[in-house]
């Protein structure tokens, strides 16, 4: 990350705040427009949005990352754990070759001399080093040091804001999940940025990023947090599904099919009653029943108990369907649930062995 185009505390407030704008007002309307209803199917449509926003999400932190310039570690072609012996000779090798004096037709030959004396007087000091490491050239401007209250009292100041907000964007029953997700990610990237700040030395492993400072760890936590805020609440109010509605749903099924159990079981008792009121008339009618039969060609239908209790499994088996369908998508909402909660927990014991081994 450049030293040269920092411009302080604020210009990277201003930068994350026209972040937080673009993803609010241009990528989260796209990501609905992919996500809306009947466009693709469910599973193609997640993944859709996940790759449209990661994909952004990247060239905008990449653009970004390489308008800053490189840091002063790949500026020297060292890594961050190089010895001061490594740092001189590497320093040595490129004021050989950028030497003004040996670039007389570059005009920026003087310039790139500067920057590169200026890492070498940084990185050769311990003090300055550590500085840069976790404050980068704002640090080094500023000769700031590392105080405890201060600290505290800025990320107060950052992650209140920010909680703040992700807030006000998911009130809503229909944000719960994204607001969940968001306040995790939140969370998560609060316990990181404390134990890289306040640990001392260098926390990361020698093969993690070997030119990249701790400072600049932050500063792409602190850049990609509006991505996933808003990529949270897409999807979350995509994948939404409303408990209360569904319970109202199967207590109404419930209900239909209470009902159509007793207008059955009324007609079958209906039924019942008449065969045995037609089969107690005596044998003295057989001959009239005969003569009306044979008067009346057209047999005259007439349901019979065994068509009724038919017709009662087939409504028990439609509304079975319904009562299946909304009990089935309560499971899968617990089981999302559920699937978050672990992950969470996966994800911080994941990151709490790789750096601490």
């Amino acid at each position: 990350m450049s030293d040269e185009s920092g411009n302080g505390g604020g210009g990277d407030d201003l930068s994350g705040l026209s972040g937080f704008f673009f993803y609010v007002f241009i990528v989260h309307p796209a990501t609905a427009w992919i996500l809306r209803p009947g466009r693709f199917e469910r599973k193609k449509s997640i993944m859709y949005a996940i790759g449209f926003l990661a994909l952004l999400a990247a060239v905008k932190t990449g653009m970004e990352f390489q308008a800053k310039g490189p840091n002063h570690y790949t500026l020297l072609n060292v890594n961050r754990n190089s010895s001061p012996l490594d740092i001189k000779r590497a320093y040595k090798k490129l004021s050989l070759q950028l030497h003004p004096d040996k670039n007389p037709n570059d005009p920026n030959a003087s310039a790139k001399f500067d920057r590169v004396k200026k890492a070498y007087d940084v990185l050769m000091d311990m003090e300055f080093r550590e500085v840069y490491n976790k404050f980068g050239q704002d640090g080094i401007n500023s000769n700031k040091r590392f105080d405890e209250t201060q600290f505290f009292i800025e990320l107060g100041v950052f992650y209140v804001t920010w909680g703040i907000m992700a807030y006000v964007l998911t009130l809503g029953k229909r944000s719960g999940l994204a607001r969940q997700w968001t306040f995790t990610g939140l969370i998560v990237m609060l316990v990181i940025e404390i134990s890289i700040m306040t640990s001392r030395g260098n926390p990361f492993p020698s093969w993690f990023f070997p030119q990249n400072t701790e400072y600049e760890a932050v500063w792409l936590m602190h850049t990609l947090f509006p991505a996933l805020m808003n990529g949270c609440r897409s999807i979350g109010g995509y994948l939404y599904v409303d408990l209360e509605a569904q319970t109202r749903q199967l207590l109404m099924a419930l209900q239909e099919q209470n009902k159509d159990i007793l207008l059955v079981l009324r007609d079958v008792q209906i039924g019942v009653q008449n065969i045995q009121a037609n089969g107690g008339g005596g044998g003295g009618g057989g001959g009239n029943r005969l003569a009306g039969a044979a008067a009346s060609p057209v047999p005259i239908s007439r349901a019979t108990p065994t068509g009724k209790i038919k017709e009662l499994q087939d409504r028990l088996h439609a509304s079975n369907s319904t009562v299946q369908q909304a009990v089935t998508q309560l499971k899968s909402e617990k089981t999302n649930s559920n699937f978050g909660f672990y992950a969470m927990i996966l994800g911080y014991v994941a990151f709490s062995y790789i750096f601490s081994s």
